[in-house]
């Protein structure tokens, strides 16, 4: 790509989602502007980017921070949101967006619709579409009667992973395996989420996540997929991938066709399925829209150019030859999180020092890690040791220090 190519602008470079699309994006010569929440985030660190800005990644400072952009750079600019706040805000003010800016998304109303836990497990059923039963708490009163006929074991989760929940855990929910430890459970966090979620729980081991990656264009054609499944999370069972692989699963590339298609929708589009080890189907954990994916890059590794799509079309320029994937043996890591997530599954004697060795060797993506870009992956390593060794002396002086 030439020099002249129009920036992008990463919404939420810190987070692992934000910071690969940076990599990537640069890599393939497109100037990357990054946005963070968080200026002392290990992912400012990164080479990738011409310029870091500090701004929320929402709200009227982040549309100040956006016109400030198309005035040093004038220029078009390629809007990437890489949060859940972040699509939600830029879809529902998209009018008031500086001239300039291109922004490949669906509807306001289909962006809710597939970001809204409720009304999307209320679509889906009505769809058709194969997910667990799922009962919405509102107060204390529903969280009682769901306890009281839910099936367990479950999960409680946000609506949306709203500021209030990601300030208290990274876990996506929280399991519980009766009626009393749902009662408790929901009165120790009702505060962080005015909605929550009981789900039934789908059996079965994190193997058998599977996710499928899209980018759609303006008239709702897919133009790029691929599919993938997990084989670590951090943290254990309820937690995001710190490991995957590329595979073939037709069940779920079809599920996401039917349901992003069916909507005619634009932009990025990922869905998490998992099989039930009960039944053998597949039942649709959750959707994300607008937005890349932790495990993006691992299309990238496997030979399909999901972000430069994106680019390319939502720019107007020709798309990249590589849009079709061959199923090959691509790998994804974030080599901190799932060597924790292995140490765990080693106590629990689901797997040995040898065979996680095993499947580290040979070329893979990597969440953080970079050897042309490493001090982001320093400063994670170095910020999680010093929290560990705050956590462990608290332990041992009984948090008296």
């Amino acid at each position: 790509m030439s020099g002249t190519a129009a920036p992008a602008v990463v919404i939420g470079l810190d987070c692992i989602t934000g910071l690969q699309s940076a990599r990537i994006l640069a890599a393939r010569g497109v100037p990357v502007v990054g946005v963070v929440a968080d200026s002392r985030h290990w992912a400012t660190r990164t080479r990738s980017c011409r310029e870091i800005v500090t701004a929320p990644l929402s709200g009227e400072p982040l549309l100040a921070a956006l016109r400030g952009m198309t005035r040093r750079w004038g220029t078009q600019l390629f809007l990437l949101p890489c949060t859940d706040e972040a699509v939600e805000f830029l879809s529902l003010h998209r009018e008031r967006l500086p001239h300039g800016m291109v922004l490949p998304l669906a509807s306001h109303d289909t962006v809710e619709l597939l970001l809204d836990k409720v009304r999307f497990a209320e679509h889906a059923a009505s769809a058709g579409l194969p997910v667990p039963r799922t009962t919405v708490l509102r107060d204390r009163t529903d969280a009682v009667r769901a306890a009281a006929c839910h099936d367990f074991p479950a999960v409680l989760k946000p609506p949306m992973k709203a500021p209030g929940w990601l300030a208290r855990t990274s876990a996506k929910a929280i399991p519980v395996h009766d009626a009393a430890e749902l009662l408790a459970v929901y009165d120790r966090i009702e505060a962080w989420t005015p909605v929550l979620l009981v789900q039934e729980w789908v059996s079965g081991s994190e193997t058998g996540l599977y996710s499928c990656n899209a980018y759609f264009d303006e008239g709702g054609s897919p133009l790029v997929t691929f599919v993938a499944r997990k084989v670590r999370q951090w943290p254990p069972d309820v937690g995001t991938s710190a490991s995957g692989e590329e595979c073939r699963n037709d069940e779920v590339l079809d599920t996401l066709l039917k349901l992003f298609g069916g909507l005619g929708f634009h932009g990025f589009a990922y869905l998490e399925m998992k099989c039930d080890a009960r039944t053998g189907r597949a039942v649709i954990i959750e959707p994300n829209v607008g937005r890349p994916t932790g495990r993006a890059a691992i299309a990238e590794a496997g030979g399909v150019e999901l972000l430069d799509t994106a680019y390319r079309d939502a720019m107007g320029l020709p798309l990249p030859a590589a849009r079709v994937q061959h199923y090959g043996d691509a790998k994804w890591v974030d080599v901190r999180r799932d060597l924790q997530a292995a140490v765990v599954a080693r106590r629990r004697g689901t797997l040995s020092a040898g065979d996680w060795l095993r499947w580290m060797r040979g070329h893979k993506a990597h969440a953080i890690w970079s050897a042309r870009d490493p001090l982001p992956f320093v400063a994670d390593v170095l910020r999680a040791t010093a929290r560990g060794s705050r956590i462990l002396v608290r332990s041992t002086t009984g948090g008296n220090q």
